[in-house]
């Protein structure tokens, strides 16, 4: 088990109960969707498991040992961080900085990474999602399915074991959602080990190799893709699945 989390907890002043116990387990390659409703705290979920939002209470063991998610020292979470990418659903890239400078950035002053060594690993990383050509561009220049791809090199730069996907196309115009998701694809077939929130059907049928189905702050379903579309055990699942196909079909 690559990642193991159990019991996870979130609570805001706002909104009490974010998320009521979740968990997750996660082996080597495997793609994991999470899937869900708006509000059923997917977002949240993701957000905790790379202590960009500090649970209050949850148990992960990840390659090997295990850390209150609570009570872990800052030292451990960079020592996770090391070992995980997160991409945004916004980019979250730098608007003053050239496509290959914001892929080394991170190497660079995060990992002191000698810059022949850092440029070396962007333009491999870049290479990757097809954005070699890129390199001297601003992100101005760029489209937001451009973007989004420097933003999974950026990932990719600093070989993660794994990676979590936050909604990666749902800023992006319809037609330039299939770029972002063919590099996904495509990581998927190499073995990258993903975990990616997404309310694109197709992919979590097609791609991933298990489901996580959130709603109202719990997992109301959880299975292999293919239990999950083919088989599911929930009404609740089953509705939302006779919703989202009936939205893409209209």
């Amino acid at each position: 088990m690559m990642l193991d989390v159990i019991g996870v907890e979130k609570s805001f002043d706002h909104n009490t109960d974010v998320l009521k116990g979740i968990d997750l387990h996660v082996d080597k390659g495997d793609v994991v969707a999470i899937l869900g409703p708006s509000g059923s705290g997917k977002t949240t979920f993701l957000r905790c498991l790379n202590f960009l939002e500090r649970a209050d209470s949850g148990i992960m063991t990840f390659d090997g040992q295990t850390y209150d998610m609570h009570n872990i020292s800052r030292r451990d979470v960079a020592k996770i961080r090391r070992k995980t990418a997160f991409v945004f659903q916004n980019y979250n890239l730098f608007l003053n900085k050239t496509v290959l400078q914001n892929v080394t950035l991170g190497l660079i002053a995060g990992r002191r990474m000698p810059k022949a060594e850092a440029e070396a690993r962007a333009v491999e990383a870049l290479t990757r999602v097809g954005m070699a050509d890129k390199l001297n561009f601003y992100p101005r220049q760029l489209s937001g399915g451009q973007q989004q791809r420097v933003a999974i090199a950026r990932g990719l730069a600093a070989s993660p074991e794994i990676i979590y996907f936050d909604e990666p196309t749902s800023a992006l115009d319809p037609e330039l959602i299939g770029e972002v998701l063919s590099v996904m694809r495509r990581l998927a077939e190499e073995g990258m080990t993903m975990v990616v929130v997404t309310h694109e059907m197709e992919f979590a049928r097609h791609v991933s190799s298990k489901v996580l189905f959130m709603d109202g702050g719990k997992v109301i379903e959880s299975g292999t893709s293919e239990e999950f579309f083919s088989n599911p055990t929930q009404e609740r699942t089953r509705s939302f699945i006779r919703s989202i196909l009936s939205k893409g079909q209209d």
